[in-house]
């Protein structure tokens, strides 16, 4: 890193944030990376490969160490491979264009945030910036891994999937659609064995993973649902902003929205609850390795 001055570290930053700015909900890490590269061009040094890493070029590498201290800042977001901006960071981002002052603010928000931390033994800040990096990496390409398993998955098997997960949470599926149309209703699910006792959950779920659920969808949605259902639509593609704000907005409704991660999330949490054959149509395996501190 000794190569790579305060200056233009604050240039390659706020390539970031200039990729993210016009991205409310974020974009994949790669995509980001991938977008900075035609707004900051890669100096010969930067396009250099690590000799102990020879499939890791420095470009990348140094953007993620150099990102860290907007992260604790509180300006950027970094969530299972997504980036996104906070709206202080979007005010840190107009407020200080120069990229080296830019830099130099971030940094020292992170010490400000460290003075709060427990007192770090010699060598730990190295430490904790590989550890960092290295996690953030990790997390991207699980995450990644598991996004392109379930984009692959057949529809039908991804809707059994998500019967598995409502039994392995105590919930009693006791219909879910065979092919062919559905009428809005994927699955039926009950508190109780019999399906005596309210509510009765009404299920939907769309597979598409790059098509946002609208509005018009959770509306038709909500259409078949009696005063005393509870809806769960299941979207592996997200829902746009109207849509969330929709199902926010009701009162007579109850309405839960769930898309691709919080239902990895809910898969991971529940997990050991699900029988073996379950397990198998989303087979994970936890590794523990040193995490960054919060």
């Amino acid at each position: 890193m000794a190569e790579i001055t305060r200056q233009r570290m604050g240039e390659l930053v706020r390539g970031v944030f200039a990729a993210l700015l016009d991205q409310p909900e974020g974009l994949p890490a790669a995509e980001v990376l991938k977008t900075v590269e035609t707004k900051v061009s890669p100096t010969p040094f930067e396009q250099t490969y690590y000799p102990k890493s020879p499939n890791v070029r420095r470009f990348e590498k140094i953007i993620r160490f150099g990102t860290i201290p907007a992260v604790k800042a509180g300006w950027l977001l970094k969530s299972k491979g997504q980036w996104s901006l906070t709206d202080e960071g979007r005010t840190a981002y107009s407020s200080f264009t120069d990229p080296e002052s830019f830099q130099r603010e971030a940094i020292k928000l992170y010490g400000a945030w460290k003075e709060g931390q427990p007192t770090p033994e010699p060598n730990e800040d190295a430490l904790e910036t590989e550890t960092a990096s290295t996690f953030e990496e990790a997390e991207e390409a699980a995450w990644g891994e598991i996004r392109d398993y379930l984009a692959r998955m057949p529809p039908y098997d991804f809707q059994n999937l998500v019967a598995a997960l409502l039994k392995a949470m105590g919930y009693h599926v006791l219909w879910v659609a065979p092919p062919g149309p559905d009428r809005g209703i994927d699955m039926i699910a009950h508190t109780d064995p019999l399906g005596t006792t309210s509510p009765r959950i009404k299920v939907q779920v769309k597979r598409q993973p790059g098509t946002k659920m609208s509005v018009d969808a959770i509306r038709s949605f909500m259409a078949v649902l009696g005063d005393q259902d509870v809806g769960i639509f299941i979207s592996a593609g997200g829902f746009t902003s109207d849509a969330e704000r929709e199902a926010r907005s009701q009162e007579k409704r109850r309405l839960t929205l769930i898309d691709l991660n919080r239902l990895v999330e809910l898969w991971t949490e529940h997990f050991v609850q699900l029988d073996e054959v379950d397990r198998q149509r989303l087979p994970l395996k936890p590794i523990y390795f040193l995490a960054p501190r919060e």
